[in-house]
């Protein structure tokens, strides 16, 4: 009998493992590894986030150009069809955009539903409110701009400023760029909730003796929104602007 060189004898059997692991799947069969989802596929909420929210709204809900949706309070006072709401219509006016396909977005209903549903169930915090008498969500009657000076003057004016063009410890919040990139609700849920991820308490945090009360936050939403401009973000009067647009000769 003749002996195999011991190089035949191992090549010869790689080989066979080759031809064995080849015959594993028949060809054309899908192989193991998952095959790339259509963007409207997607159901993976980390990946929703963040290609579409974590820009704004920071790494794991953090906050950042926007606030900070893992943040317990807030949650605990919009419910799920106002969080739905924004996310598939956005907020007009703002830098919010709506994300839903039937209002010009790339997000499918299905879409919609896991961001808002994972939203609340990775940062809520059940009973976080217990115990408090929380302003609403939203504004129940109109503000009055008078009280809301005075509002702002208690519980607002010794972090933001005089005339809230900035303080020690906030930044300008009557600056006019600032009002027309914002909307009357979204100055609501700040004043409202807060932005803990920069320093800035909710309605009961910033207070000398007692929380804002509903009306109150209504009254210096009303203030707030009363330094809205025409123009906002120009730096030179109405009459320089003109010229400014002129064509020059």
């Amino acid at each position: 009998m003749n002996r195999l060189s011991p190089f035949l004898t191992v090549g010869g059997l790689a080989i066979g493992a080759i031809l064995f692991s080849a015959c594993g799947k028949p060809h054309g069969q899908p192989q193991s590894n998952p095959e790339t989802l259509a963007p409207n596929e997607v159901q993976d909420f980390a990946t929703l986030y963040s290609e579409n929210c974590a820009a704004c709204h920071g790494e794991n809900g953090r906050g950042g150009a926007a606030l900070a949706l893992a943040n317990p309070v807030y949650l605990a006072l919009a419910d799920d069809r106002a969080i739905r709401n924004v996310i598939a219509n956005g907020m007009r006016g703002t830098s919010m955009p709506a994300f839903a396909e039937s209002a010009g977005g790339l997000l499918t209903d299905k879409q919609i539903d896991v961001i808002t549903q994972q939203v609340r169930m990775r940062w809520s915090k059940p009973g976080i409110l217990a115990g408090a008498n929380p302003p609403a969500y939203a504004a129940k009657r109109e503000g009055d701009v008078q009280r809301g000076r005075a509002v702002y003057t208690y519980y607002c004016e010794s972090c933001h400023g005089l005339d809230g063009r900035s303080g020690p410890k906030g930044s300008a919040i009557t600056n006019d760029s600032f009002l027309a990139l914002i909307s009357d609700q979204g100055l609501r849920t700040i004043v409202v909730v807060g932005r803990p991820e920069l320093g800035a308490p909710d309605w009961r945090g910033n207070v000398r003796d007692r929380p804002m009360s509903d009306q109150e936050v209504t009254d210096v939403v009303a203030w707030l929104t009363s330094h809205r401009v025409e123009d906002p973000g120009q730096p030179y009067s109405a009459a320089n602007y003109q010229r400014q647009q002129e064509p020059k000769r």
